[in-house]
């Protein structure tokens, strides 16, 4: 058993003295020194493992669900406790890990099913990148990103999101074929369908042996329990624990190609579960994520990271490893120093933003988080938030959840009636109240807090140009999503007035 070790704020590590070129004294790339040392042979494989729609809720994160693979993953690598997507929906979730950008900085502000696309078919993006570097680049499952002529991919299998759930076995086949076809350095991402609604229990007789209503409480993150949640909430655990399965059969076929060592193995969910206040939102249940990354050649193993860190951080961690430079454009940053054992400055602040899911629930939102705090900016607030409706209808047993809110606390049915009618500012204190049911912004005691964390919010939004600085165009934008209806599907003009227009630098 390793020992984990834990990763705080502020802390460094020097774990191994040098891989593929990589200095202690500051991650220095030697390419003048030694060109060969990236000659493909040497540069580490990539294996990027998404799941659909689910948060921390593993058994290494402390969930009660069985997850042996993704535990053991954990244990041999690093897990990160604070984790964050973008926003908390598929499409702008994936844009940004791929672009490396914010989703008001690519334009991948909704679902793509939905006709929303990035601004430029020229962004720069992970895919291209890593292919010009010398990488062979496939992808197995659903891209979900507008337009897919954008990535060019050398090898592409099941294009599509899959939830019916149809040849599971496949993923693996297809990895399989893809690991011993190919003989230098390549990119691999696998994109699974679990657990994205509809929570199917079993499939081909994955997972072995199903949870009922029962055996499990309801997921904290509700506040309220009823039989049915109880059994959503089991049913997204038998998702989990399928996952876990699928993704044993994807490495064991990584072992048998004999690539597994050489392998930078990185794990990540795409965005949190989708029930309330969950996807779509700004709150923790939506935007934080299962981050586990593992590199068996670095020797990095057992540790357990407390810093903040984001998606956008992926484009740039793998351009490092790869030995390419950053693109300059990129506002993440490499988190590799963790895994070569390099000096790490971790990031202060971390940001997180929501527009529009399908046409059913637009609604401009902007949020930052500290080591403590974390502020939500609604700059339509007093505005009725369609996701609150459209999720209790289409989600639950909207009648079984109200009458089960009846029964709870008073702060949970406020924290309800907040997320129906958000304030302008919404302020948590994450440590205290990791659930966020405590709003502190009107709280005098907090108020430097909430000024402060207002301020860094808007130097952010200054920073990278984002247009729902301008509350006109957050009411526009709303506007004209909802004119545009349920049935529509078309695109419409929202790149006209939404556009930062980025200098790529290329």
């Amino acid at each position: 058993m390793t020992m984990t070790k834990s990763i705080s704020s502020g802390a460094f590590f020097y774990l191994v003295p040098s891989i593929i070129g990589l200095s202690c004294s500051g991650l220095v790339h030697e390419k003048a020194a030694s060109e060969e040392q990236y000659t493909n042979k040497q540069r580490p494989n990539i294996l990027f493992i998404v799941s659909e729609d689910n948060g921390p809720e593993l058994g290494c994160y402390g969930a009660p669900v069985n997850t042996p693979i993704l535990d053991a993953l954990a244990e041999g690598g690093i897990r990160f406790n604070n984790a964050y997507v973008s926003q908390a929906g598929c499409s702008p979730s994936r844009a940004s890990f791929l672009t490396g950008l914010y989703p008001h900085q690519n334009g991948q502000v909704g679902l793509a099913t939905w006709r929303y696309r990035m601004y430029n078919e020229n962004t720069p993006n992970l895919v291209n990148d890593l292919k010009a570097s010398g990488y062979r680049t496939g992808i197995i499952g659903k891209l979900h990103v507008n337009p897919e002529s954008a990535f060019d991919f050398d090898f592409s299998e099941i294009n599509s999101g899959n939830f019916a759930r149809r040849d599971l076995d496949m993923y693996a086949k297809h990895a399989y074929d893809f690991f011993t076809s190919t003989d230098g350095p390549f990119y691999l991402q696998v994109n699974y369908p679990d657990a994205h609604t509809p929570f199917t229990p079993q499939v081909d007789g994955r997972p072995k042996q199903i949870l009922t209503g029962v055996d499990v409480e309801a997921m904290p993150l509700f506040g309220v329990t009823s039989d049915s949640l109880r059994q959503i909430t089991a049913d997204y655990y038998n998702c989990i624990m399928r996952l876990d399965e699928m993704i044993g059969e994807l490495l064991d076929n990584l072992q048998k190609a004999g690539k597994y060592d050489n392998t930078l193995i990185v794990y990540i969910g795409d965005h949190g579960i989708d029930v309330i206040r969950g996807k779509r939102t700004c709150y923790e249940g939506g935007v934080r994520i299962p981050f586990i990354v593992s590199w068996p050649a670095s020797g990095t193993a057992g540790i357990v990271s407390e810093h903040l860190v984001s998606i956008i951080d992926i484009y740039p961690t793998f351009m490092d490893i790869s030995g390419n430079p950053i693109p300059s454009h990129l506002p993440g940053k490499s988190f590799l120093p963790l895994l070569a054992g390099g000096a790490y400055e971790p990031r202060e602040y971390l940001f997180t933003e929501y527009h529009v899911h399908s046409n059913h629930n637009p609604y401009p939102q902007r949020a930052v988080r500290d080591a403590r705090y974390k502020l939500i900016y609604s700059p339509l607030h007093g505005t009725e938030h369609p996701d609150y409706a459209f999720t209790l209808s289409r989600k639950l047993d909207h009648e079984d959840f109200n009458e089960a809110l009846t029964r709870a606390p008073e702060f949970v049915r406020q924290s309800y009636q907040r997320y129906n009618f958000p304030p302008e500012y919404e302020l948590f204190d994450l440590l205290a109240d990791p659930l966020e049911w405590h709003n502190l912004a009107e709280v005098p005691a907090y108020s430097e807090v909430l000024e402060h964390l207002k301020g860094v919010l808007h130097a952010w939004q200054v920073e990278t140009s984002d247009p729902m600085l301008d509350t006109n165009l957050a009411r526009r934008f709303f506007d004209d999503v909802m004119k545009q209806g349920i049935a529509e599907r078309a695109y419409f003009p929202y790149h006209e007035y939404l556009d930062p227009k980025i200098d790529f630098g290329r």
